[in-house]
Parts: structure tokens; sequence; C-alpha cells
């Protein structure tokens, strides 16, 4: 973990849209959104869409949220230098692909939001049987050389309630 801590909490809730009055009572609070790919080419997606789950499997009862926060280093770099950062020297998506389908992802981006503490806010869901392989993604990932443009992340793991 890099930065301050979220305070504690017993339970998440995922909500879209505009919820103003559920947030209201919430001891923090993330918002992100749903955007295009940035750095994947046409192959690449077209190469994940392919293999990639939905979200809200039956199985997968094990979830993580992964909040993060790139420096201003990372900002500074022109779309082309982050792509070849990303994939040419940190190979992000072919690690990501190795995972696939085991492990579901949605990445949310924050950044122009406004005053979010974090840049993206990443959602994982998976299977019981596939929390090793999903340790095994999120060390490889930690590995690169992308990671080191990270100044705050925070590693929520979750178990979805039963009903």
């Amino acid at each position: 973990m890099h930065g301050q801590p979220l305070a504690a909490v017993t339970h998440l809730s995922i909500l879209s849209g505009d919820t103003p009055d559920i947030l209201a009572g919430a001891v923090w609070t993330l918002r992100g959104m749903v955007s295009n790919s940035r750095y994947t080419t046409r192959q690449e997606l077209d190469r994940l869409n392919a293999v990639s789950p939905a979200l809200g499997r039956v199985e997968a009862t094990c979830a993580a949220l992964i909040p993060i926060r790139k420096s201003a280093a990372w900002w500074a770099l022109a779309q082309d230098e982050r792509r070849a950062i990303v994939e040419e020297r940190s190979h992000h998506i072919d690690i990501g692909l190795h995972y696939l389908p085991a492990v579901a992802r949605r990445l949310h981006h924050c950044r122009d939001l406004g005053a979010e503490p974090f840049d993206f806010l990443t959602w994982f869901e998976f299977a019981p049987c596939d929390v090793k392989p999903f340790e095994e993604l999120v060390s490889r990932l930690r590995e690169t050389d992308e990671w080191s443009y990270v100044e705050r992340e925070m590693d929520l793991r979750l178990t979805r309630s039963p009903g």
C-alpha cells in the first residue's frame, strides 16, 4: 500500500449513476467512470474483448478494489510515452490476458471528475479457486516499470454477501 489508508468499513456498496442521498451517510466515497480504452491498439482490444468475462458471475464471489493515483511525472508524459510504458516496457495488457477469463476486471477513470483522491479505480472479480492466480497477476503488475509512477494505492479485498 502506498499513501494514507481509507477508514475501515464493514461493507461496500457499488452504485451507478447519481446517488447523492445514499452517499450522505457514507464513511468514504470513491467515484469513477467507465471510459474508452486509452492505451490499447485495436488488435489488443479485440483480444481482450474475446476472452474477458462479464462482471457479476455467480461463482466470482471474491473481489478486489484497487484505487490508484499516479504521479505528476506520469501525467506530464505525452499519450504515446505513457502507452510505451504501459505496453512496450511493462507488458500490462499481455500480463492481464494471461489471467483471463478467470479474473474479470473493469477500470474506472477518476482524474477527469475533479478533486478525486485517485486517478483510477480498478475492480476485479474472481472465484475463490482463482485467488492465487489473482495474487500472481497483481504481483506481476506491481513489478513493472509502469508501477514506479504509482504514488498512492489501496488494496481492498472483498467477499460478496449471500443474497
